[in-house]
């Protein structure tokens, strides 16, 4: 399938910058270049009806938190809320990269947005990010009252490796860890750590992210362990999914994940989970996060608040 322009349009772009692969820099590099390129290819932040930087104890200190109500939302209401992850491999990324997205939901979820600031590889290895978040979802649940959250409608998302830490949530929820939770969002989600896909041979240079790229983000997440079994690094080792929070799955052809994602979707939905799942074939990696560039982006957004909307109409 051939890219979208405004994909291409993306990469040529990457390419004239010179901006040498993410496998080629040292991690603060990688962190400040990604970084960077929020101000190139992300859309000017929505205005919200509330912003508020929040911390809950961790199992090593604080983690910091951000707190999003949409814009035309009644002030102290409780909200229906989702618990975002963020992007980046579990190496790059922190609040400020999927701000805009956060407020993006927020808006048009008429909902609540905690995104989660866990803590990243290589510093903080595996399952360092899974017990951050586990902790930040349980605290939620737990400030319910005070932060002005529904408690009966609290969601889980994420995008990339983000997706992957929701996933994981969902079915720490399902066995009674955390929670009940209403919903994941799973967008583009690393589902398992083996690499064996088609789609992983498929797409193995000139975009975002590669084969070579996303084993480089696995090595400094899992460090020495290596544990590619453990379902809490690749859901889709679980022994079961059933009974685990209806999902939204997105997926996109020019991606090495497209098939374990699409792979995750099939095996929801043959479980007994309620699933949607939507593939964008003419679409890369990331794509969400550049909606200054790729108008897709957008149409994304919009399908999977739409489809958590509904989660929570039911």
């Amino acid at each position: 399938m051939v890219l979208h322009p405004d994909a291409q349009r993306l990469l040529d772009m990457m390419k004239a910058s010179g901006r040498p692969p993410l496998i080629e820099m040292a991690v603060e590099d990688a962190r400040k270049v990604f970084a960077a390129g929020r101000t190139v290819t992300q859309p000017d932040p929505p205005e919200v009806a509330e912003i508020r930087n929040l911390a809950c104890p961790g199992p090593l200190g604080d983690i910091p938190l951000r707190l999003y109500r949409g814009i035309g939302t009644a002030a102290g209401a409780k909200l229906p809320t989702l618990v975002y992850y963020h992007g980046g491999g579990w190496v790059i990324g922190d609040l400020e990269s999927h701000d805009q997205l956060c407020r993006q939901i927020a808006n048009e979820g008429q909902c609540c947005v905690i995104a989660v600031d866990y803590r990243m590889a290589p510093e903080h290895i595996f399952p360092a990010a899974v017990s951050d978040c586990a902790a930040a979802t349980r605290w939620v649940f737990d400030q319910a009252d005070s932060i002005g959250v529904d408690a009966s409608k609290v969601a889980v998302g994420g995008d990339s490796a983000g997706g992957n830490l929701a996933a994981v949530m969902a079915i720490m929820a399902r066995d009674e860890y955390l929670p009940k939770i209403s919903f994941q969002m799973l967008i583009y989600p690393a589902t398992d750590m083996a690499m064996q896909t088609e789609s992983v041979a498929r797409v193995k240079d000139t975009f975002v992210l590669t084969a070579a790229t996303m084993q480089w983000f696995i090595n400094h997440y899992l460090g020495n362990a290596r544990d590619v079994h453990d379902w809490r690094a690749s859901p889709a080792r679980v022994a079961d999914l059933s009974g685990v929070a209806p999902a939204f799955v997105l997926t996109c052809t020019h991606d090495p994940l497209a098939d374990e994602g699409r792979d995750y979707a099939q095996r929801l939905e043959r479980e007994g989970v309620s699933t949607i799942y939507v593939h964008f074939a003419d679409q890369m990696h990331g794509f969400i996060t550049s909606g200054r560039i790729i108008r897709a982006a957008g149409v994304a957004t919009t399908m999977a608040v739409a489809a958590m909307r509904s989660a929570w109409s039911e």
